[in-house]
């Protein structure tokens, strides 16, 4: 999620990949088709529902690939915005149980599990990499095809300010938007 926090100045959403055996374990994020602003993310419905073939046919669980929902945000704040918490409970609200989780560009974050089951509930969960857990290594080049095949930017207003957009250790492209070939030649990191 950094990396793809890292590539724009838009909001990037996508689905946590949760291990079979730890549910909270995020192994692996997986973007669909979506438009974007600086304050919004909109998924394609047709390409949640090929997501959601794609991985009952590799044999994972609903609750493995269709519970976690991640985004971005450019600002420096995670906190949920209205807009996050009103998609949160009109998407999830009826599953057994939810997390939406939030990058920011300004190192914050925030991780919420929700709950319908008796009364309901919900809590605040920390968010952490755990360098313990194997790592398939990283494929940059695959992360930005992924990006570039399914982030639709779409105009508003800029965020010229994004700390993303500032940290060049991050090798951020800007906050100019960019051709798919131009992003196609960015560098490796």
């Amino acid at each position: 999620m950094l990396f793809l926090r890292d590539l724009g100045h838009t909001e990037v959403g996508g689905f946590g990949i949760s291990a079979a055996d730890d549910l909270l374990l995020i192994e692996d994020v997986v973007l669909v088709r979506q438009q974007c602003s600086v304050v919004t993310v909109a998924f394609e419905d047709e390409s949640v529902a090929e997501f959601f073939d794609r991985q009952i046919d590799r044999g994972l669980r609903p609750e493995q690939f269709g519970r976690v929902w991640v985004h971005t945000h450019p600002g420096d704040s995670a906190l949920p915005s209205s807009v996050d918490e009103e998609t949160f409970a009109r998407v999830f609200g009826r599953s057994d149980w939810a997390v939406m989780a939030i990058v920011a560009c300004g190192g914050d974050t925030f991780a919420r599990l929700q709950f319908p089951a008796g009364p309901g509930g919900s809590v605040d969960l920390p968010l952490a990499v755990d360098y313990r857990q194997p790592f398939h290594g990283s494929d940059h080049d695959a992360w930005i095809d992924e990006y570039l095949t399914n982030v639709q930017s779409v105009p508003d207003f800029l965020f010229p300010e994004s700390p993303c957009l500032s940290l060049p250790s991050h090798g951020a492209i800007s906050s100019r938007t960019y051709s798919p070939l131009e992003l196609a030649d960015w560098p490796a990191w």
